[in-house]
């Protein structure tokens, strides 16, 4: 069977599969069917609303009407995560000016998958550009679970040290849950760390840190004006990286929440009931515009390869929601790329400023 390499950004640390495709003659790849069946793009008609959304750059309310063409608010990821970028070097600044602190974030890395040596390198341009002190450890792909190990705890008793973040996927011999459970949650970052996730889930407690990707989403929403109290939410997909945190955050924020997944019956129907969607599945153009009612607000995690000949790769990427059809019904969408990829790295130096922050004691 054919199979395709897919690069899932859904969290800082990406991870990467290998899936079977079929190639249809639309051009489409399909992948492991998980909600529904795999469509093809088709005209929608388009539906006549007024939307009213706060730009991500000022307080000021902004009131468009919708009616005939494709004009759903385009939700700018790349331009908020520049601004929040902005934001965190000015911070790290004012860190250093007063006490003398630099954030650093240590990044551990296991063989030599030039995808993820990208992810690093992009990672630690990243720390660069707002002033973070980046760690890299590469070991090579033959290296013991203890060696990991012996360099997490070194990095758990650096004091330099505020964010550990290990590269996924590690080699097949190495026990992934042991790793990331080894990471102290005083600088689990990535917000993978059991307990992280449990007082995530517990009305009245507070994680230390949320998982990069699903921070990232509800960040565009708060930052587009986008009221959620009282909304109906959906969340499509309820994987551990994004679909179930995403859910949780959802409800912090006084949404009624249903996910939808891959023995759910008829998603369709239950999507079209939401204010709100986030989609996180890897699927593409699994979304129709059928899917979706008059006015709410989508927020794409999927990035997905589909065939185009035209492309210097031979392919394009494409999010869970099918862009053309949803963009002339929906309030507001995030694009892909350009939505939520670039605010994953965002909310990874957010992380870290943070834990510097709390490890002095400074609010």
């Amino acid at each position: 069977m054919a199979s395709v390499i897919f690069i899932d950004p859904s969290s800082a640390a990406a991870v990467v599969h290998r899936l079977p495709f079929t190639r249809f003659s639309n051009g489409l790849i399909s992948l492991r069917r998980l909600v529904g069946p795999l469509h093809v793009c088709s005209p929608t008609p388009t539906l006549p609303r007024t939307l009213s959304l706060r730009s991500p750059r000022s307080s000021r309310l902004v009131t468009a009407s919708m009616a005939t063409e494709p004009s759903a608010k385009v939700i700018d990821g790349k331009a908020v995560a520049k601004q929040i970028r902005e934001e965190i070097g000015a911070e790290v600044s004012k860190l250093k000016e007063a006490i003398g602190v630099v954030p650093g974030l240590a990044v551990i890395l296991v063989g030599d998958r030039k995808d993820s040596a990208t992810y690093v390198r992009n990672k630690k341009k990243a720390c660069e550009s707002v002033g973070i002190n980046s760690f890299e450890v590469h070991l090579p792909d033959d290296s013991s679970e203890e060696e990991v190990l012996k360099f997490i705890s070194d990095f758990n008793g650096d004091p330099s040290v505020h964010g550990i973040l290990v590269q996924l996927p590690l080699p097949s011999h190495i026990n992934e849950q042991n790793i990331l459970n080894a990471v102290t949650i005083e600088k689990d970052v990535d917000g993978f760390h059991p307990l992280n996730i449990g007082r995530l889930a517990m009305r009245g407690r507070e994680p230390l840190f949320v998982t990069c990707t699903p921070k990232g989403c509800i960040e565009l929403l708060l930052r587009y004006g986008v009221d959620i109290k009282g909304k109906r939410a959906v969340v499509i997909g309820r994987s551990n990286i994004v679909g179930m945190p995403a859910a949780l955050l959802l409800q912090r924020e006084d949404a009624t929440v249903t996910i939808v997944h891959s023995r759910t019956k008829n998603p369709e129907e239950i999507t079209r009931q939401a204010d709100i969607i986030i989609s996180a599945v890897g699927q593409p153009n699994m979304v129709r515009g059928s899917w979706i009612k008059p006015g709410a607000v989508i927020i794409d995690v999927g990035i997905n390869p589909v065939e185009d000949a035209s492309s210097p790769r031979g392919y394009r990427l494409v999010g869970d929601v099918c862009y053309d059809e949803v963009c002339k019904i929906a309030a507001a969408v995030t694009p892909v790329p350009g939505g939520v990829g670039p605010m994953t790295i965002a909310m990874l130096l957010s992380n870290t400023l943070s834990s510097a922050k709390r490890a002095y004691n400074i609010k």
